[in-house]
């Protein structure tokens, strides 16, 4: 039994070493097979696509924010009013970067989530690292950001590119103010909506919302700040829809009343119990500071109730 053994071995280690050699082919096959999906941005037609998909419908005409246009490789490389915001070779101090990444806020694009996939961004690094080549891109979809008209229950990423090119100049860290005004930021569907302090926007209820009353003047100072030219009137009506359709974040999801959190809202009194175009709910431990009347511009402090209702606390005349 022992000899046919030691016959066996010479042949075993034939199939052994077969078998390690079509392993081995296997294996560089699969290497050049991924090398060979591997998308190398050389030019700026390699990454303009996304631009003009992703970015251009804010950072595009006079309005872009901090003067950043995205809609030319020129106005990429010219970049903001606070300076460059790539630098060849050298995509890890590259701000553009870092704002798509979000290790720089407000994180781009200003309509996310979704922000770019991984892929999308390795894109945009490739193309620092290549020298930032020029290359043939496509016309420019985009020239500036105008309202349209929606089918359905209006989005967060249908109204994000009016507070991107007016508002969050100022509202967001490091703002043309500093900090953003009152901590109010709106870079983000999270920020616009938060009741950190308190609420800003009523998911239903446009007139309670002091987001919307700020820009149509209802409560002073007017947004933008840096106004006129304000808010266009179909910019407004947008806005006010998206807050009557629920405050819906970019996938549809309308957004909870956010019970009991607290508003502060200045307007004209109608009468007792209505502020401009929002019927207040008085009770008896509401107080009235210096008998506030008909005609007074007043502010109004107070929570919301389940159905969305301004219960108030507290109301004096402002000047």
């Amino acid at each position: 039994m022992g000899k046919p053994k030691q016959r066996q071995k010479p042949e075993l280690r034939k199939q052994i070493k077969v078998l390690h050699a079509q392993t081995t082919a296997v294996l560089l096959a699969a290497i050049a097979l991924v090398s060979s999906t591997v998308v190398v941005a050389t030019d700026f037609s390699d990454i303009d696509q996304v631009l003009q998909a992703r970015c251009v419908i804010c950072h595009a005409g006079p309005a872009a924010p901090l003067g950043l246009r995205l809609d030319s490789r020129d106005g990429l490389l010219t970049g903001s009013s606070r300076g460059a915001i790539v630098a060849a070779g050298d995509p890890g101090n590259s701000e553009l970067i870092k704002r798509l990444k979000g290790t720089s806020l407000p994180r781009m694009p200003m309509t996310g989530p979704p922000y770019l996939a991984d892929g999308e961004v390795a894109l945009f690094e490739q193309w620092i690292l290549d020298g930032m080549r020029s290359g043939a891109v496509s016309e420019p979809s985009v020239s500036a950001p105008t309202p349209r008209a929606v089918a359905g229950p209006v989005r967060y990423d249908q109204v994000a590119p009016i507070f991107a090119t007016r508002c969050v100049k100022c509202h967001t860290e490091k703002g043309l103010m500093g900090g953003p005004p009152e901590g109010y930021r709106l870079a983000s569907y999270a920020d616009t909506i938060s009741t950190a302090d308190r609420v800003r926007v009523v998911p239903g209820s446009p007139a309670a919302s002091e987001l919307l009353r700020r820009i149509r003047g209802q409560a002073l100072p007017k947004m933008p700040f840096d106004g006129p030219p304000f808010l266009s009137d179909d910019e407004i009506a947008l806005i006010e829809q998206w807050i009557a359709d629920g405050a819906r974040d970019s996938a549809g999801s309308p957004a909870p009343i956010p019970v009991g959190s607290r508003v502060r809202l200045h307007g004209r009194l109608v009468s007792s119990n209505r502020l401009d175009d929002l019927t207040l709910v008085i009770t008896r431990s509401t107080r009235m500071d210096k008998s506030p009347g008909p005609g007074d511009y007043v502010e109004v402090r107070g929570t919301l109730d389940a159905d969305g209702r301004v219960v108030v606390d507290r109301m004096r005349p402002r000047k």
